[in-house]
């Protein structure tokens, strides 16, 4: 039987409490990139702000972070995309942080948890567990997002009626109800990474 090596890893988004934390698999041939698209979407992210890895043990990246370039001519920091996860993630229990949003600055711990082998026709990635949802984009980061629970935890607050109209209407995507508790590790859905590289640098898709 073909088989294909798969990556296990650990999101926890830190000072999280109670902790939003996923689990996912990935194949161990993807990019920075591609984690980064299958971190978004287990997490509940809209991918429309930047993103940024920085490594935290020294040698495969010697210092850099991983990311999007400012140009062409910035070797500052190394695209996402031109460089594998593999070449990070050697052993059990490597670790990056990850920032999405540098405004809001969603700080993730990511750590490597398991390595193994998986029939050549099993699909991947896949998210395999979690707990609490993922914070509304834009509520101000953990503060934020810890006053926005205060707020919705009664109905007499005065920024209630307003929070609620934000919640509905003030994004891409309708927040409300907004249920803090729940995930569902079954309804996360995986976009093509090289479809959402196209839309995010106006590129051709090529199949």
């Amino acid at each position: 039987m073909r088989q294909q090596k798969i990556l296990r890893f650990r999101i926890s988004l830190t000072d999280s409490v109670p902790e939003i934390w996923r689990e996912i698999d990935v194949h161990d041939h993807y990019n920075f990139w591609e984690l980064h698209v299958a971190i978004q979407d287990a997490m509940g992210w809209l991918d429309y702000h930047l993103h940024e890895f920085s490594p935290k043990k020294n040698g495969p990246t010697k210092g850099k972070s991983i990311g999007i370039p400012e140009s062409k001519h910035d070797d500052s920091v190394i695209a996402s995309w031109e460089f594998p996860v593999k070449k990070y993630f050697t052993s059990l229990g490597n670790t990056i942080d990850y920032v999405y949003d540098f405004g809001d600055h969603w700080h993730h711990e990511i750590v490597l948890v398991g390595i193994f082998l998986a029939p050549i026709e099993s699909n991947y990635p896949q998210c395999l567990t979690g707990e609490i949802a993922c914070p509304p984009e834009d509520c101000g980061g953990m503060y934020g997002y810890q006053n926005l629970l205060e707020i919705l935890s009664n109905q007499g607050h005065e920024e209630f009626v307003e929070t609620v109209e934000w919640l509905k209407n003030g994004h891409a995507k309708k927040y409300w109800p907004y249920k803090p508790e729940s995930f569902s590790a079954k309804k996360v859905k995986f976009a093509d990474p090289y479809l959402r590289w196209c839309n995010a640098f106006n590129q051709p898709y090529e199949s």
